[in-house]
C-alpha cells in the first residue's frame, strides 16, 4: 500500500505540473517538472515549519523514505539507459569517437580531482572535517554529466544533431567512469584495498561490454524467431534487465553494460528492418521505449524535487554553496579544455577551443545518478561531511538543471553566432590574399 501511495503523489506531481506548464508557462518539460517539484516541497517544509505537529508534518516526514537509490541504482537505471542509448546516431557515434572518449574518460577523472583539490582548500580554511580523498570523493559524485538529463532536457531544446551526439554520448559513457572513480576513491577511504583506478576501469567497461554483446546476441537471434512486437518490447527488457543484474553481480559497469544493450539492439533492429522492410508496422517497439523512458524520466525529476523535504542544513552552507559551484564550473572547464588540446583539430561543430570549452562546460548537466552516489555514502561518512555531500550535490543538480538547462539553448546560439562571424572573418581573409 505504501508504494501505491508514492505512486499516486507521483503521478499527481506530474499530472498537475504538466498541465500547469502547458497551459502558463511553457518551459520545457523534464526542467518544468523538478522546478516545480522543488517549489511544492519548499512549500511543503514552510507549512511543516509553520505547523510541526500537524497531519502534514508528518506526511512531509515520510515523503523521504521511499529509497530513491534503490530505485534508481537497482530498478529504472537500466531502461532508461537502454531507451537512450537506443537513440544513439551511430553515424554521428562514429565520426566523433575521439572527442566523446576524452570527455567520458580523461574530462571525468581530471574534473574529480581537480574538484577535489578546489574542495579541500576551502576544506582547510573553514575547518571541515574533510580529508583530500573525501573531497575527491566528493568531485566523483558531482562531475560525472547525467544521461537521463542530457537525453531528456537538451534533445528538446534545439541543439544540432552533431552536437547533441557529442553531449549525449559523453553523458552515457562517462557515468561508468565516474561510477569506477567512486569506488576507488571509497576503498582508499575504507582502506579496503579494491585494486588501482586503471585495472577498475578495465575491469568495469572489458567485462561490462563483453556480458552486454554476449548476452544481446543470443537475445537478439531469440528475436529474429518471432514477427510479434510485443516478444521484441519483452525480449529487449529481458536483455537490459538481465545484463544489468550480471554486471552488477560480477563487479562490472551496469551502467555501461546498458548503454551497449541499447546501441546494440537499436543498430541490429535497424539493421533487420533494412532486411525484411517490415518487422513491426505500428512502431509498438519504438513507441514503447519513447513513452517508457519519459515516464521514467518524469518520476526521476519528481522525485529529486520531493528528497529536498529531507536535506538536512550543514555547517558554514552561506559559503559552502556557491563556492560549490564556481569549483564545478572551473573544474569541468578545464577537464574539457584539456581533452579538447588532445582532440587537436577534430574538434565537433567546427568549433574553436573557446567555443567548444564553453558549449562543453554549459551543458554538463548533473542527475539522479550523483544524488544516489550521495545517497550511498551515508553507511561510513561522519554525519556532518554526509550533510556537506548532499547538501553540495542537491545544489548542483539544482543549479545545472535549472539555471544551465534553461540557459544552454541561449549559449548554444549564441556561440553559434561567433562561430559564424570567426568563419566569415576567416573566408574574408582568405579572399583577400587570393586577390593580392
Amino acid at each position: 500500500m505504501k508504494i501505491l501511495v508514492f505512486l499516486i503523489i507521483i503521478l499527481a506531481y506530474i499530472v498537475c505540473i504538466g498541465i500547469l506548464n502547458e497551459k502558463l508557462f511553457h518551459i520545457q518539460s523534464d526542467i518544468a517538472t523538478i522546478l516545480f517539484s522543488l517549489i511544492i516541497s519548499v512549500i511543503l517544509l514552510l507549512i511543516k515549519f509553520i505547523y510541526p505537529n500537524g497531519v502534514l508534518g508528518g506526511f512531509v516526514e515520510n515523503l523521504g523514505d521511499f529509497g530513491f537509490e534503490e530505485y534508481l541504482m537497482d530498478g529504472m537505471l537500466c531502461f532508461m539507459l537502454f531507451a537512450g542509448a537506443g537513440k544513439v546516431n551511430m553515424g554521428k557515434f562514429k565520426q566523433n569517437l575521439r572527442p566523446i572518449c576524452l570527455l567520458a574518460l580523461l574530462t571525468t577523472l581530471i574534473s574529480s580531482f581537480i574538484y577535489g583539490a578546489f574542495f579541500y582548500g576551502i576544506a582547510l580554511l573553514l575547518g571541515l572535517p574533510m580529508d583530500i580523498w573525501m573531497c575527491i570523493l566528493l568531485g566523483c559524485v558531482v562531475s560525472p554529466t547525467d544521461p537521463i538529463a542530457a537525453t531528456g532536457i537538451l534533445n528538446k531544446i534545439g541543439l544540432s544533431k552533431n552536437v547533441c551526439s557529442v553531449i549525449e554520448n559523453e553523458s552515457l559513457f562517462n557515468d561508468g567512469t565516474g561510477v569506477t572513480l567512486f569506488v576507488f576513491v571509497r576503498s582508499i577511504i575504507l582502506r579496503s584495498g579494491e585494486g588501482n583506478f586503471f585495472t577498475l576501469m578495465f575491469k568495469e567497461i572489458v567485462g561490462a561490454v563483453a556480458v552486454a554483446l554476449a548476452v544481446s546476441f543470443v537475445l537478439f537471434k531469440l528475436m529474429e524467431l518471432t514477427k510479434d512486437p510485443i516478444r521484441y518490447i519483452l525480449i529487449s527488457l529481458l536483455d537490459v534487465s538481465l545484463v544489468y543484474m550480471i554486471c552488477e553481480h560480477l563487479g562490472f559497469s551496469g551502467v555501461i553494460a546498458s548503454v551497449v544493450c541499447g546501441m546494440y539492439f537499436s543498430y541490429n533492429m535497424d539493421k533487420m528492418e533494412r532486411t525484411v522492410k517490415v518487422i513491426d508496422p505500428s512502431e509498438f517497439y519504438k513507441d514503447f521505449w519513447e513513452i517508457l523512458e519519459n515516464i521514467l524520466n518524469s518520476v526521476l525529476f519528481v522525485m529529486i524535487g520531493m528528497l529536498v523535504v529531507d536535506m538536512n542544513r550543514c555547517i558554514h552552507m552561506a559559503v559552502i554553496i556557491p563556492v560549490s559551484l564556481l569549483f564545478l564550473v572551473l573544474s569541468r572547464m578545464l577537464g574539457v579544455m584539456f581533452s579538447a588540446i588532445l582532440t587537436g583539430r577534430k574538434i565537433p561543430g567546427n568549433y574553436n577551443l573557446y567555443e567548444y570549452v564553453t558549449l562543453m562546460t554549459w551543458s554538463a548537466l548533473k542527475g539522479g545518478l550523483s544524488l544516489a552516489l550521495a545517497l550511498g555514502t551515508a553507511a561510513y561518512l561522519p554525519e556532518e561531511v554526509y550533510k556537506i555531500f548532499m547538501v553540495v550535490t542537491y545544489v548542483t543538480i539544482f543549479y545545472t538543471v535549472l539555471f544551465q538547462g534553461l540557459s544552454v539553448k541561449k549559449v548554444y546560439f549564441a556561440l553559434e553566432r561567433h562561430k559564424a562571424d570567426r568563419l566569415g572573418k576567416l573566408r574574408q581573409k582568405g579572399a583577400q590574399a587570393v586577390s593580392e
